[in-house]
């Protein structure tokens, strides 16, 4: 059986309402003020300024939010940053105004007659969007498939060896396997996996659950990984022609999967700051890894993650009482 990487989770109607909306709004207001650049000024009583192409241009930017705010509509919890960046910009507005006119003294107060319009009315339900974006993401991360499920290659589990020569079916014969796929040695994201399963280990082995690391890279690359990171017990299974990948149904990623804005940051936060670094590409770099509880060679558990920055709680994979948290 196979199992999705994402929820179906139904976004409520009035989001869609809402961003057409926005989008409606802000195509009629960008053409307003590209056709007719001078009724702005005019309705507020201040002289027009001398090169009527620059807000012609002011225009035209707020006019091509229109567009995204229109696509984001159909799925906002995977194109929240359009809705995201809309935001800011109805936030930074106010304020820029208000230090404009009360600070500054550069514009009159009722230069901000279209605040409440452009920017006010949309905070609440921007940031409801962004709210329900969130929560369905975090429903997406961290959702586990809880049924027992058989293995589309049986006879690869039962093929490839670890560094002591045996199988998955042989290690988990009888007791609970914790798999994990890592990709590569170079990726900063399964280093910091390494680093949370140093921290789970003892957890996971006074509940007499074994771990086993798949890897494309070389087993000399693993083991010297596995000694930096102090999980030198587990299982290490070098798999380069990803048989065991293709077996668990670990798909090619996509690149905003591998290469998306959440990655840039969650990389600097991991690799920088967190310190795990970076290493060279060892294997195919659109492998996406996964973790998995089996048994008796079946999947009682699986984590496939929806890019490569899902961060999954082994202990949680592993020990949980199966129920789905958001």
């Amino acid at each position: 059986m196979s199992v999705p990487t994402e929820i179906v989770d139904r976004q409520p109607r009035w989001i869609l309402w809402w961003l057409r909306a926005a989008a409606l709004y802000n195509v009629a207001w960008g053409a307003w003020a590209v056709l007719w650049p001078q009724a702005f000024w005019s309705l507020v009583g201040m002289q027009p300024p001398n090169y009527p192409f620059l807000w012609q241009c002011i225009g035209m930017i707020v006019g091509v939010y229109g567009v995204g705010y229109w696509i984001a509509g159909g799925n906002a919890a995977r194109h929240w940053p359009i809705v995201l960046v809309g935001l800011l910009g109805k936030v930074f507005g106010p304020i820029g105004f208000v230090w404009a006119c009360w600070v500054e003294r550069q514009v009159p107060p009722h230069f901000g007659l279209t605040i409440l319009t452009n920017d006010l009315v949309w905070w609440v339900p921007f940031a409801m969007i962004l709210r329900y974006a969130y929560l369905a993401d975090a429903r997406n991360r961290r959702w586990v498939e809880t049924q027992p499920q058989q293995i589309a290659d049986l006879d690869a589990i039962s093929t490839v060896r670890d560094h002591h020569g045996r199988t998955l079916a042989e290690l988990s014969r009888g007791r609970d396997v914790l798999v994990v796929f890592l990709r590569h040695a170079g990726c900063t994201f399964c280093r910091e996996a390494l680093a949370d399963l140093a921290k789970q280990q003892e957890r996971l082995r006074g509940a007499g659950v074994a771990i086993a690391l798949v890897s494309q890279s070389s087993d000399a690359s693993m083991e010297k990984q596995c000694a930096q990171y102090g999980v030198r017990d587990a299982a290490r299974f070098s798999d380069p022609q990803r048989v065991l990948y293709r077996a668990f149904e670990l798909r090619r990623g996509t690149l905003s999967e591998l290469f998306g804005p959440r990655l840039w940051i969650r990389g600097f936060s991991a690799g920088i700051l967190a310190g795990h670094g970076i290493g060279a590409l060892d294997g195919d770099g659109f492998q996406m890894p996964g973790a998995f509880l089996i048994r008796d060679g079946a999947i009682q558990r699986a984590f496939r993650h929806r890019d490569a920055a899902d961060r999954p709680d082994y202990c949680e994979l592993s020990l949980g009482a199966g129920e789905t948290t958001a």
